[in-house]
């Protein structure tokens, strides 16, 4: 627990790093691909056998400029590659392709929203581009199998400055990066299959009579989830002041190396590896069979018109221009294609809140189901447009939305070939309505009496025979006519 009398100031850096969606590997024609069988995804140049030479793949640059732009980094006219020397299983060349003094980008900065309103600026060190190591697998007694399929995917690995405070703040960066990343297509960043992995810096400083301790820092390795991103910041934070606490002056920074700790999900602590390296521990050299990346200022221009509207602009125009809650701004612009199809939606007519019910509703549950993002159900704009105009024009009931919107992911029909052919548009014709109307009233005598008597009784008994009139009709009767009739033929 940590003491009152001290100011306690956790000083946390977060490296993220970012699989890319490219077709394929950064330096092979293998496919860049999760959950195929084991080591078929490999060829002599992405596991580094004799006499290969590896070929730059120019989408993957292209990835890491868009998302350094829109981080508002300075992308680099001229950057090389690195061999990244050191012995691990699932790094069958003995080195990783990398970039060490020359990094494709540096000094960004993303803006993270906190819960209070606030935003925190986080500064970007630097935004660089490598190949990916393989997978170790353990779920096999009595030894460890290697998959190779992951060795050359294309990584950008974004370093951010110590700049986070708070376990809120950590998050927020993480998310928002997520989110950024997705937002411009560079990466799926799902994190079940590993496209996101983060590795925090974490040391705190104590202020005690006038003097500042810091304990030594500390970087988490291979963190792929925000739960265990999370706890790790948790018990690292309240493990190093407990550390302190127990020897001010022995557990401190210069006196203790820097240490890389793993986390153990089963018992939701960090554990020791081993010293942290330094960059003269990998022996750096330039990488010799791979030309440097020239950036020139066409190729910059050309990368930085895809970027488009980026998601807190665009969170802030919906709730400027549609008068959406942050709420719901904030659910859709998780996705730029999901905004896109809101956006193309009220293009066509169809009422922005209307539209975002639909989405935020039977769409999302839909998307939910399917562990896709809304725009991936199959919907189409103008399709969501029309249903929207129904509703707003009370051919369909909320209900009955929701069950066209579901089968128009099936069929190609229109929202108002479904509804006729489902049965599911409004009925307004009078002598219909009366005879549900009678038929409820009807079948339940004790609920029409209560409703007719007043009293505390009257307004459930009145909401009971509505839905009852409703369920007759299978939902298709006009609710303002069904209203008024009842209170017609149950009034005093």
């Amino acid at each position: 627990m940590i003491d009152t009398k001290e100011t306690v100031t956790p000083v946390i850096g977060l490296e993220i790093h970012v699989e890319l969606a490219t077709a394929t590997k950064l330096f092979c024609r293998c496919r860049n691909r999760f959950g195929d069988p084991p080591n078929t995804n490999v060829c002599p140049i992405c596991i580094g056998m004799p006499g290969v030479l590896p070929v730059m793949n120019r989408k993957a640059v292209e990835y890491s400029m868009k998302v350094a732009l829109a981080l508002g980094c300075q992308v680099a006219a001229f950057t090389k590659w690195d061999r990244k020397n050191y012995y691990y299983p699932d790094l069958p060349k003995n080195y990783q392709i990398s970039q060490y003094d020359l990094p494709l980008s540096s000094n960004g900065y993303l803006e993270v929203p906190l819960a209070d309103g606030s935003a925190k600026k986080v500064r970007i060190l630097r935004a660089h581009l490598e190949e990916d190591a393989g997978k170790n697998v353990h779920d096999k007694p009595g030894f460890t199998g290697v998959d190779l399929n992951r060795v050359g995917v294309p990584l950008l690995e974004v370093v951010s400055e110590p700049d986070m405070n708070s376990v809120e703040e950590v998050m927020g960066y993480a998310r928002a990066m997520q989110r950024l990343v997705r937002w411009l297509g560079a990466s799926e960043a799902n994190m079940q299959m590993g496209h996101m992995r983060f590795e925090p810096n974490i040391n705190l400083h104590i202020a005690r009579g006038g003097v500042t301790y810091k304990t030594p820092i500390v970087e988490v390795k291979n963190l792929n989830s925000f739960r265990a991103l999370e706890r790790t910041v948790e018990y690292e934070i309240a493990r190093q002041y407990a550390q302190w606490e127990a020897d001010p002056d022995g557990y401190s920074m210069g006196k203790l190396q820097k240490q890389n700790r793993g986390y153990d999900d089963a018992t939701q602590q960090t554990v020791f590896q081993r010293a942290k390296e330094e960059a003269h521990d990998y022996r750096y050299f330039p990488e010799p069979d791979l030309h440097p990346v020239v950036v020139d200022d066409e190729w910059r221009d050309e990368v930085a018109a895809t970027i488009g509207e980026l998601p807190l602009a665009r969170r802030a125009r919906y709730m400027e221009t549609y008068e959406l809650s942050f709420k719901h701004a904030d659910a859709l612009t998780q996705d730029a294609p999901t905004g896109d199809l809101l956006d193309e939606a009220v293009k066509g007519g169809a009422e922005p809140k209307r539209c975002v019910n639909l989405l935020l509703g039977r769409a999302a549950a839909l998307a939910n189901e399917r562990n896709c993002t809304i725009a991936q159900i199959g919907i189409t704009a103008g399709g969501l447009a029309e249903l929207t105009k129904m509703l707003s024009a009370g051919d369909v009931n909320a209900t009955a939305s929701g069950k066209i919107l579901e089968k128009m992911i099936a069929a190609d029909d229109s929202p108002r070939q479904i509804a006729q052919a489902q049965g599911l548009l409004v009925v307004r014709d009078a002598g219909q309505i009366e005879v549900w109307v009678d038929e409820a009233i009807a079948a339940n005598p004790q609920a029409a009496q209560d409703a007719r008597a007043g009293g505390k009784k009257q307004k459930r008994a009145f909401g009971f025979l509505m839905g009852q009139v409703m369920q007759k009709s299978k939902g298709a009767a006009d609710p303002a006519r069904v209203k008024q009739l009842l209170q017609q033929k149950l009034g005093p």
